[in-house]
């Protein structure tokens, strides 16, 4: 079958849904993964074809996109900060705005005066691991810890870990259960009891239910609820529970980073400012909508 004809194919089921422009995007980015054929590759031969015992997987791919399946999951990595992680339905895919709190942690570091010793980082609800890995991969002789609730998530993160050639160190903990504690006795990891971080970032659940109605179906059908929604009376849980980990395990003059949800910055803001927080700043995304806020434990 003519690749050109199964890209008419691909817009005749799917620009509906998702429109001309995206549907070009998914479709060489199947036709890339599965035959390594890129845009150029049939623009420079409009005759390029596969065999019928090769279209299977392409062919699947179109099926799971009229689902509303993200092609992030139907090809089971992504790109987050110029690295590849791998993805599953246990992980969240990674976001643009995620990047942002990334470059964020990584502009505040750099301010900072070179220390002896590495710098102590702790990334809270990891998912996938992009936020830890790429801050292991972007800052030098950093110890860098992620914790999430989910063994399954933290099996994917381990993977991307490897995949990206750094170290981070996992722990299963659920953030909710005891705040105050440093982290679950037992687990074995280089952390002591004494250690304290110099910098804590999140991106935690904050999407109320209430606002179910202004997503779309591919993510409330396949990416895990668990790392998304929080109860509309209690949205600032994860926070509160963060915040409260973060004034007890920060250094002086360490570090909170937070991805936080667009309508419910000032609230989050005065939150973090009860438990001792200074110089805490609500960040504007590249939209302008409030998306991070940073802090300092004096």
């Amino acid at each position: 079958m003519l690749i050109k004809n199964l890209e008419q194919l691909f817009h005749k089921e799917l620009d509906a849904t998702y429109g001309k422009e995206e549907v070009s995007s998914f479709f060489f980015m199947c036709t890339e993964a599965f035959y390594n054929i890129k845009r150029l590759d049939l623009a420079l031969d409009v005759n390029l074809s596969i065999t019928k015992v090769e279209q299977q997987p392409i062919f699947d791919a179109l099926a799971d996109l009229k689902n509303e399946k993200p092609i992030q999951y139907i090809l089971g990595e992504t790109e987050f900060f110029g690295l590849v992680f791998k993805v599953n339905e246990n992980t969240l895919i990674p976001r643009p705005e995620t990047e942002e709190l990334v470059s964020l942690v990584l502009q505040k570091i750099k301010q900072q005066k070179q220390k002896s010793k590495p710098n102590l980082i702790l990334d809270i609800g990891t998912g996938s691991g992009c936020i830890a890995i790429s801050l292991a991969k972007n800052i030098e002789n950093a110890q860098v810890f992620a914790l999430d609730v989910s063994a399954k998530a933290i099996e994917k993160a381990k993977e991307n870990a490897i995949l990206n050639a750094v170290k981070v160190e996992f722990v299963e903990a659920d953030i909710l259960l005891n705040p105050t504690q440093l982290f679950p006795v037992g687990k074995d990891i280089s952390l002591k009891v004494t250690d304290k971080f110099d910098v804590i970032v999140s991106n935690p659940p904050y999407v109320r239910n209430l606002e179910k109605i202004n997503m779309h179906n591919n993510v409330l059908n396949n990416e895990p609820h668990l790392a998304l929604f929080v109860e509309d009376d209690n949205p600032l849980e994860f926070y509160k529970a963060i915040t409260v980990f973060a004034s007890k395990t920060l250094n002086p003059n360490g570090q909170l980073f937070l991805e936080i949800n667009e309508y419910l910055g000032p609230e989050t803001k005065t939150l973090i400012e009860k438990f001792g927080f200074k110089n805490v700043d609500i960040i504007k995304d590249l939209y302008g909508k409030n998306r991070m806020i940073s802090a300092i434990l004096i």
